[in-house]
């Protein structure tokens, strides 16, 4: 055997099984992971200041209540199309939303009377995921940072919905 030769049946040796274990092993863990888009029923997304959380959206009734720059409650039908629903599941999955704590508010008596409280939760057909957080939530910064840019997505697919409507 020439030395060509046995490089290329050493890379076939070594290199095509690790690959075929690879695909085999990831598709599995990809077919069962925890928290998958074809389990997924709705999003329901709550903010306000702690005490009184006005703004309310909810995808599996289609129930939006907000108040406007008027300090009008305004209760609208906003419908999200299944593409936004899987941008909004991706985004989850991208900034690790199954791995965030389920508590990440300040204590009552925080000194900042501006705060906003939002709360996240995503259900699934056998469980459901929900994220209560807090804008001033001293925690982890890269924790902090990451549910802060998936709030502003949740925020921004409900704005670009209700600019559809």
């Amino acid at each position: 055997m020439s030395e060509r030769s046995k490089k290329i049946f050493l890379y076939i040796c070594i290199i095509v099984p690790f690959l075929g274990y690879c695909i085999f092993y990831y598709s599995n863990m990809i077919k069962n992971a925890p928290f998958r888009f074809s389990d997924f029923e709705s999003i329901e997304f709550n903010y306000g200041s702690p005490e009184n959380m006005v703004n309310k959206f909810n995808s599996a009734s289609e129930h939006y209540q907000y108040i406007n720059k008027k300090d009008s409650v305004i209760t609208a039908s906003l419908k999200l199309r299944k593409d936004d629903l899987l941008y909004l599941h991706r985004k989850a999955t991208e900034y690790g939303f199954w791995n965030f704590p389920e508590d990440m508010t300040m204590p009552e008596n925080s000194a900042d009377p501006n705060k906003m409280r939002f709360s996240l939760k995503f259900n699934y057909k056998e469980k459901s995921k929900e994220v209560v957080f807090d804008s001033d939530f001293k925690g982890d910064p890269k924790l902090f940072d990451a549910a802060k840019t998936m709030i502003g997505e949740v925020e921004r697919i409900l704005n670009d919905a209700e600019d559809r409507n």
